[in-house]
Order: structure tokens, then sequence, then C-alpha cells
């Protein structure tokens, strides 16, 4: 019994004409959600990062060599306002992880490229961000990762779908 049990046990007793069966399931989302946060920052922490500058240097890492997108592209792929955007850029500028540089497909635009120094970084941090996640789910046989993982996907298909 977990402590979302005891939660949605007191509704259960308190209305039982409420079904809080996804109640409990989104509160154990959230509460995992919270959990898993908590002990990747800390990794992040190790190499100087958080969470939101780790999601800009991973997604330009990921984006493959020359390890660049324009800002649109990033925008895109972290789904982040304009303007946190623009300010998440400017810290990792300040730091030297990322560069500003001329889009010499368009001169009226730029595109955002990690530094040598940021693809270092990155590279140490995403290492130690893949151990500190598989730790998270250390405890869970495969086979039940396996069903966890194609049953969050299809929940997040499904809360996509509304």
């Amino acid at each position: 019994m977990d402590h979302v049990d005891f939660i949605t046990q007191q509704w259960e007793q308190e209305r039982p004409d409420l079904d809080v069966t996804a109640m409990g399931i989104i509160g154990r989302v959230k509460r995992l959600y919270l959990a898993y946060q908590s002990e990747m920052e800390k990794t992040f922490q190790r190499f100087g990062l958080n969470a939101a500058k780790f999601d800009v240097l991973a997604t330009l890492r990921r984006a493959g060599a020359p390890y660049e997108l324009s800002p649109g592209d990033l925008l895109k792929a972290t789904m982040v306002a304009s303007g946190t955007m623009t300010n998440r850029i400017d810290r990792l500028e300040a730091d030297g992880l990322v560069r500003r540089k001329v889009n010499p497909a368009d001169s009226r635009s730029f595109l955002i490229a990690l530094t040598d120094e940021g693809l270092v970084l990155i590279n140490e941090a995403v290492e130690a961000h893949v151990v500190t996640q598989a730790g998270l789910l250390a405890e869970m046989a495969p086979e039940d990762v396996a069903i966890f993982k194609a049953l969050l996907s299809k929940a997040l298909v499904a809360a996509g779908s509304r």
C-alpha cells in the first residue's frame, strides 16, 4: 500500500459514489515524476546544470553534427515559450556552452550551436543522466519495465488525443 492508496481509500469511504481510479493513477504518475525529477536534478547539478539547461544542450546534441538548430526548431523540440527559450539560450551562452551564429542559409536569422565546451559537458552529463535513470528503474524486473513502458506510451497517446 502506498500513500496514494491511503488517499483513494479515504475518498472511497467518504464518497463511495465516486470512481477514484483515475485519481489514483494520476496521483501516482505525479508522485513518480517528482521522485524521478529529484534524482535527475542531483545529476544535473553535478555538471552545473538544471533540467532546463540540460534540455537545450541535449536537444542540440541529439540533433547530430554540427550540433546546431534554429531557435524555432529548439522551440519545437522542447515545447517551451519563445521568451523562455531566449532566456535559456542567453544563460547557456553566458556560460560558454552555446553560441549564436549567423544562419548561412538566411543571414537575417541565426542558429544556436554547441560550443566545444558545451559538447564535452553534454556528453558527460547525458552519460550520467542515463545511469541515473536506469538506477531509478533498477528495482523493477525487465519484463515489468517493458510493460510499464508500453502502458505509459498508451496513456500518453490517449491523453494527447483529447
